[in-house]
């Protein structure tokens, strides 16, 4: 690793023994979702478990800067603060809880064929999906959702009007939206990634991915969106009216036959944080491919796999974790 300049003397590792599947900032304190249905809250000296579904298993989570929301195995969405506060926000009697979205206040959940939102004053509204859903992203504007399954994408207000349904045959997984709301974007079961410009429904195909894409992340001006799936952090341009479409993507962070596992945009830099299947992670600089190495790649590869990457709101910290239940937080060095 001596190629890279480094940043790891400023990260407080954190061994929480257990998978981690999401971690978010509640402010500024650090919050680990791990497999065994706990919440790991602060750091190595101050840290605490709170059982948010005891004898269940976390499936998937997701954050808004105050809220860190999970949904499990036990049908039950639960949402935790920086206190360790606990609301039970739904329980679906057991149907596993398939994907999450926050915004302003309102939750979207789904298990199996249902997606239910919860509105800010709390009024819940249901939908039934042509097949299960595994991908839901609020609008960045209005109380609208996007929901992926089989064959497309939902578009759905949920106080008003029809569902509109985006086609394209296949597997919808992920879903992610411009944050100006005018492209959706969705992974696919077959290793690419389609997109829709939701003024007209032009279709958006981007390709060429060995594996999976299961991480997407915005950059702060909206002009990137980068991309796990690849043995590089895949950037897409979305400056033009068109998106991506006649444009070449841009690579960084690139490791051969190592594949990208995870990626997160620097909320207010062109910097995106990149987590590797080997539990590596660095730092790449949009503008001039520049990289500063983050975390070594983990002694045993096994499960190594850099399961998520969270800014804090000023950019100030950085938190990841993996599979194996390692973690650290990083504390960029100030000027």
């Amino acid at each position: 690793m001596a190629e890279y300049p480094s940043l790891t003397s400023a990260v407080e590792p954190l061994a929480l023994g257990e998978s981690i599947v999401a971690g978010a900032w509640l402010g500024d304190t650090p919050a680990f979702a791990l497999a065994d249905g706990n919440i790991f809250l602060g750091d190595a000296e101050e840290g605490r478990r709170v059982p948010a579904h005891p004898d269940a298993a976390i499936l998937v989570a997701a954050r808004d800067g105050r809220r860190l929301v999970t949904g499990g195995d036990d049908g039950r969405v639960v949402a935790i603060d920086a206190n360790g506060a606990l609301e039970t926000v739904a329980d679906e009697n057991g149907k596993w809880i398939d994907a999450l979205a926050l915004h302003e206040g309102a939750i979207a959940w789904s298990a199996g064929r249902n997606a239910r939102a919860r509105s800010a004053k709390g009024e819940v509204k249901s939908i039934d999906l042509p097949s299960t859903c595994r991908g839901l992203a609020f609008f960045p504007k209005g109380y609208r959702l996007a929901a992926a399954h089989y064959n497309g994408a939902t578009l759905w207000f949920p106080n008003a009007g029809k569902p509109e349904v985006l086609s394209w045959s296949g597997s919808h997984l992920d879903t992610t939206i411009s944050p100006d709301g005018r492209f959706l974007v969705t992974s696919m079961q077959e290793n690419t990634l389609h997109g829709w410009r939701i003024a007209d429904a032009k279709h958006m195909r981007m390709a060429g991915y060995p594996g999976k894409t299961r991480s997407f992340s915005w950059s702060f001006d909206g002009k990137w969106l980068a991309t796990s799936g690849a043995d590089a952090c895949i950037l897409w341009p979305f400056s033009g009216k068109d998106g991506p479409m006649g444009q070449s993507p841009r690579e960084c962070g690139v490791r051969t036959n190592v594949p990208v596992t995870r990626v997160a945009f620097h909320p207010g830099a062109l910097v995106v944080a990149i987590g590797y299947e080997d539990g590596m992670a660095l730092l790449a600089r949009v503008t001039d491919g520049s990289e500063i190495l983050v975390r070594r790649p983990a002694q045993e590869a096994k499960n190594a796999r850099i399961s998520t990457l969270a800014w804090d709101a000023k950019g100030a910290r950085l938190l990841f974790g993996s599979e194996s239940g390692d973690a650290g937080l990083l504390t960029l060095p100030k000027g």
